[in-house]
């Protein structure tokens, strides 16, 4: 009896030191994700519901620095013709910063001048695109501007310029750059040339291989853009979106004290928001029933953000409406549903058949049985 009782004792203590190891790795699995950044301001979201994950002083006004190019593409992507032939002006050769080298009179198209803002962050392209589609840099603004209240949906914002070189009335906030960074990233066009490494530019002034100035697309798995920038008063700046499996995140952070220091909030940030969310979707051919067995069916994908391995229960209402809920009852979505097209809604009581009407029910089979016995 001691003997089996030392065994039963043994498999105790083997039991708990497991239980204890596998607490503390999760403990030290979770503290590797802790988020402490650099930058002044920041924001990680969800790119496909828009769900903000995390954030620091995310509605602050910051200066976007070369940020600010991602407005100035999707704008000319959408509004402008890619196939226009720009002519630059003279004001090209007094465009400070980063260039792409244009001359004055130079014929370039639209989609190239896009290009070269958007992976060597020419400034004198953005400018080159400002004054074609709208004839100055101010005009262009203005576009800017509503472009992004009318089109995005963004309030906290102020353009004055298509390259983000400093001014005290061109600002912007985390949450905003994020939100525009999601709207932009939805474009066929804009998606292929923020993720495109390198690109030969052959110019009048410049004949060489450009190079992404967004190092993420080097050094974090699945980077599919978006942009960088710097100046002086704005620190260093970042935008960037992320594709892992179904989910789809997107970070910005703002005036990070060095570029280093940028790219590792960034990596923070992506480690953290992959480590610790997943995004569901549920597809519109599915259907679901309530208490009394009718069917319902989604109208379109519906999409929700859970915890890694959280578990989640769906129950829907006697009016049809289907609610996510996650651990601890937590209410995650909401969707209204329509009754499936197919269903009968109400099942009328079947009657008791009179004595001719259960005649006529048996010869609908009378010609079956004759065919049968034929056969």
């Amino acid at each position: 009896m001691s003997k089996l009782s030392n065994i039963n004792g043994t498999n105790i203590l083997f039991f708990f030191t497991i239980i204890f190891f596998m607490m503390s790795f999760h403990q030290k699995t979770n503290a590797s994700t802790k988020v402490d950044i650099e930058s002044e301001t920041a924001i990680l979201i969800d790119g496909t519901t828009n769900e903000i994950l995390w954030e620091k002083d995310s509605e602050k006004k910051m200066y976007p620095a070369s940020v600010t190019k991602m407005i100035t593409a999707i704008v000319a992507i959408e509004e402008g013709n890619l196939h226009d032939v720009v002519t630059a002006s003279e004001d090209v050769m007094d465009v400070i910063g980063t260039r792409v080298y244009l001359l004055p009179g130079e014929e370039v198209s639209m989609l190239k001048l896009i290009q070269g803002l958007m992976i060597n962050s020419g400034n004198d392209a953005g400018l080159a695109i400002a004054e074609h589609i709208d004839g100055s840099e101010e005009a262009f603004a203005k576009r800017m501007n509503r472009f992004v209240r009318e089109e995005i949906g963004v309030t906290n914002s102020n353009f004055t310029n298509p390259h983000g070189l400093f001014d005290e009335e061109h600002y912007t906030t985390a949450h905003d750059l994020a939100l525009i960074t999601q709207y932009a990233m939805e474009n066929d066009t804009f998606r292929e040339i923020v993720q495109t490494k390198e690109m030969e530019w052959i110019g009048e002034g410049w004949e060489t291989t450009i190079y992404n100035h967004n190092r993420m697309l080097w050094e974090y798995e699945g980077v599919t853009g978006v942009k960088n920038g710097f100046v002086q008063r704005s620190g260093f700046t970042l935008s960037t979106a992320v594709e892992r499996d179904d989910t789809e995140l997107i970070a910005v952070t703002l005036n990070a004290p060095t570029s280093q220091a940028s790219y590792h909030d960034m990596k923070m940030l992506f480690d953290y928001g992959f480590d610790t969310y997943k995004t569901h979707t549920l597809s519109e051919e599915k259907q679901f029933k309530d208490e009394t067995g009718q069917k319902y069916e989604l109208l379109s994908d519906v999409y929700f953000v859970t915890k890694q391995e959280e578990r989640i229960e769906y129950d829907v209402t006697s009016k049809g409406m289907l609610k996510v809920r996650g651990e601890g009852d937590r209410l995650i979505k909401e969707v209204q549903l329509e009754p499936h097209q197919n269903e009968t809604k109400v099942v009328p009581l079947v009657e008791q058949p009179t004595e001719q009407g259960f005649i006529q029910w048996l010869l609908q089979f009378f010609p079956l049985f004759v065919n049968k016995v034929s056969n």
